[in-house]
Parts: structure tokens; C-alpha cells; sequence
């Protein structure tokens, strides 16, 4: 008895000491980070701000590494399907882990079973923004015009599936109006397109879209957000025009493969959580319009499983498809 009882001591110690020093040995190579949309979105802006943080704190580069289509879809997808040692990692959004997946039964992942959240980096409000052509410059004139107009307009998003798309689905169908769907690879393209006027509005996260509402090329018309936004004091937020169930904000976090090991995601986790206590790395998503989340990886996991009920629940109700 005594014999076994040293030896299974020994193979606990033996474990103990291979996490151990598994934890000591990651990372030694560069860690890819996949953005699943084109360069010059929130999750490409986010990305970058805490990519060039994190690898300091690592001691390993950081490369983001933008994936873009479908949605989101594409990059995802990569990510899942990684070896989940630690060195191929991607940004979860709202779009790749709930609404994407809600509207579409044919994407090749499971949101709640084919990764391992790490941490929800920030939360950022979104906005529905207009080109300065359009013929209304607050949400009264704005629902006005396409009520008697439908189908006139159209509507640019960071691609089929995404965010930016259920949302204003979601707004249509509550709302009564009727705007044609442009999706884009990404809210990069998206933006460019409708601040150059080949289209007339967009469904944009915050971040992106706030530097040219700033320069007046793009008109904020209502915003998905908690309550008014410091910045734009005089835009509505969805609950005050009576359609809550639009008025909610978008996340922006690291996840990995199913599979990764509890050391890699402590360390990730660990990693990005020194990252945010930088002064200049929080200022610089702050100043995109985003809140610091920093949660724990199970509150993370639980914050992607609400939210992708809630979108279902919302593809269910309003009976939105892919051909919207």
C-alpha cells in the first residue's frame, strides 16, 4: 500500500510540475491572433491596441492576423478548427459567437461548444449613422423618410449575419420600415462605402464609426447603448424611441480552440488583464467610445451563452433569414 500510495504521489507531483513549467515555457514562439473582419473595424481596432500590450507583457509578438468573410465567419472558423496549444488564438465578437450563428444553421462551428473563452476585453455601443445626403438628421425625420419611402434606401453592415445586420433587422421589424441589406467584408469596407456616399446609412459599431461622426461625414441618428452617450448627448439610445430589444451593446474578446489548457488561458488571461491595467492601453479603447470589461473566462463563457439565446430568441420572433 505504501509503494502505490508514493507512486500515485509521484505522478501527482510529476503533473504539478509539468503544468508548472508548461506554464514557464508558453509562450516561446509568436501567437497569431485572427480578426475575423477587414483592417480599419472595432474588433480590428481593439485587436491591435491589446495585441502590441499583450505582447510585452508575453514576452512573444502578438500578430493580428485579419480573416475576413462571411460575416465572420471565415476567421472563426480558422480559429476553431486550430491546434489548441496556445499559439493560434482570435477575437470573439458578438457576430461570431451569437448573431452569425443564430441567423445561420449552416455555419460549420458550434459557438457554445468549439472554443475556450478567455476574456471579454471590452464592450462598445453601436449606432445607426447616416450619410450627410440623406434627407434627415435626427431619428423623427429619420423613420419619417423611410416610412414614406420603403425600399428606397439601403444599408451597409460588416457582412450577412453579423451584428450590424440582425440589429437593423431586428430595428425593421419593429419599426415597420423597409431598407435593402448591402453586406461588406468587414465594418472597414462598410464604413468607407457609406461615408464616400455609394451608401446612404450603416449599422456600425461606436468605435469605427465615431471619428467620422466627429468630422461630420457620417449624421448619428440613434444608438444602442445603456443610456445617452456623453459624446453624442443629443442622440437617442434604442429604449427611449420604445425598442429595447435593439439597445444592445457589442463585445470584443479573446477565445481560443476547444480544448486549450487551463495554463494557456490563465496565462493569456493574465496577460491581457496587465495589459489593461496600462493607463495608455485603457485610454486608447476608451477613446474608441468602448468600456473595459476584463471579465474571467467562465463569466466570458456565460456572457457568450446569453447572448446567443437572446439572438436566437430574436431570429425566432422576428423570422429573419439569410436572404434579409
Amino acid at each position: 500500500m505504501r509503494r502505490r500510495h508514493l507512486i500515485s504521489l509521484s505522478a501527482g507531483a510529476l503533473a504539478l510540475v509539468s503544468g508548472a513549467a508548461f506554464a514557464q515555457a508558453y509562450p516561446n514562439k509568436p501567437i497569431k491572433l485572427v480578426v475575423p473582419f477587414a483592417p480599419g473595424g472595432t474588433t480590428d481596432i481593439v485587436a491591435r491596441v491589446v495585441s502590441e500590450a499583450l505582447s510585452k507583457a508575453l514576452g512573444q509578438p502578438v500578430i493580428v492576423d485579419n480573416r475576413a468573410g462571411g460575416g465572420g465567419v471565415v476567421g472563426a472558423l480558422e480559429t476553431s478548427r486550430a491546434t489548441p496549444d496556445g499559439y493560434a488564438l482570435g477575437m470573439a465578437t458578438v457576430s461570431t459567437t451569437a448573431a452569425n450563428p443564430a441567423i445561420n444553421p449552416r455555419i460549420p462551428y458550434n459557438p457554445l461548444t468549439d472554443f475556450t473563452p478567455i476574456i471579454n476585453i471590452a464592450a462598445t455601443p453601436n449606432v445607426i449613422a447616416v450619410h450627410p445626403s440623406f434627407p434627415a438628421r435626427d431619428y423623427k425625420g429619420f423613420v419619417a423618410e423611410l416610412k414614406r419611402n420603403p425600399g428606397k434606401y439601403s444599408y451597409s453592415s460588416s457582412g450577412t449575419g453579423g451584428i450590424g445586420h440582425l440589429q437593423m433587422e431586428l430595428y425593421k421589424s419593429l419599426s415597420g420600415t423597409f431598407v435593402t441589406h448591402s453586406p461588406y467584408r468587414g465594418a472597414g469596407p462598410a464604413l468607407n462605402d457609406t461615408v464616400g456616399g455609394q451608401v446612404p446609412m450603416i449599422f456600425d459599431n461606436m468605435p469605427s464609426a465615431f471619428p467620422f461622426i466627429k468630422e461630420n461625414r457620417l449624421i448619428p441618428i440613434v444608438v444602442a447603448a445603456p443610456q445617452r452617450l456623453a459624446a453624442l448627448p443629443n442622440v437617442p439610445t434604442f429604449k427611449e424611441i420604445g425598442l429595447e430589444p435593439v439597445n444592445r451593446m457589442a463585445y470584443y474578446g479573446i477565445y481560443g480552440p476547444k480544448g486549450l489548457s487551463k495554463e494557456v488561458v490563465d496565462r493569456v488571461h493574465e496577460g491581457v488583464m496587465k495589459a489593461l491595467q496600462d493607463p495608455v492601453v485603457r485610454k486608447r479603447i476608451e477613446d474608441t467610445g468602448s468600456i473595459i470589461v476584463g471579465n474571467t473566462p467562465q463569466q466570458f463563457a456565460e456572457q457568450i451563452k446569453a447572448e446567443y439565446a437572446v439572438y436566437k430568441k430574436v431570429v425566432e420572433t422576428a423570422k429573419l433569414s439569410l436572404d434579409q
